[in-house]
């Protein structure tokens, strides 16, 4: 099993619809056994798993404190497991990021989102982690977007792919679903191409 945490010191950041949408496109994309774990108190991820009319992807429900033994039993039945973390750098971060394979960081290209990367960087530079930028809600004005990826390549792995700054995106989740299975549109194919490349990654 291969564990994505998903994580940003930045609230609204877009980690919890960036992990949703992800999970269903690893799921589709590959007709994986995809599990998600809710680490945030805001608990966004399970309100939207509870919303949701299909069974999958699957949410496990595991107590912080039993965390890497609940991670140890997963891998028995899922192929990948996704985790939406606080918005707060703590010991529990920590943990979170040790326990991870991968760790994706979503930035809006913003200066306050930007000057916000520094203290996430530095956990998972200190546990040796690989990980991988990903521009979030990215809107129509190239300069700021390229000044983004710009700052944040000094720190280390930006993706390719950017998720524009789409109403699909939010609209979707409010009905536990997300944009690819309300209908086609340029977010399939944001979704679809980061996960080629985080694919790339693992």
């Amino acid at each position: 099993m291969k564990t994505f945490l998903v994580t940003s010191q930045k609230g609204g950041s877009g980690k919890t619809t960036l992990t949703a949408h992800l999970a269903v496109e690893i799921e589709r994309a590959d007709s994986a056994r995809v599990y998600l774990l809710d680490t945030d108190r805001q608990a966004s991820l399970s309100m939207w798993h509870g919303r949701r009319e299909k069974e999958t992807p699957a949410r496990a429900d595991i107590p912080f404190h039993r965390i890497g033994e609940g991670l140890d039993k997963l891998e028995e039945v899922a192929d990948y497991c996704l985790i939406d973390s606080s918005p707060t750098i703590n010991e529990q971060t920590a943990i979170l990021i040790a326990l991870s394979d991968l760790i994706l960081i979503p930035v809006r290209p913003s200066p306050t989102d930007l000057w916000s990367v520094g203290e996430t960087v530095d956990l998972v530079k200190k546990a040796g982690k690989p990980f991988l930028f990903v521009i979030n809600q990215a809107k129509g004005n190239a300069t700021i977007t390229a000044q983004a990826v710009a700052a944040l390549s000094k720190h280390g792995p930006v993706a390719q792919t950017f998720i524009a700054d789409r109403v699909v995106y939010a609209s979707s989740m409010t009905g536990g679903t997300t944009a690819a299975e309300v209908g086609r549109g340029p977010a399939n194919g944001e979704v679809e191409a980061l996960w080629k490349e985080i694919k790339g990654i693992i």
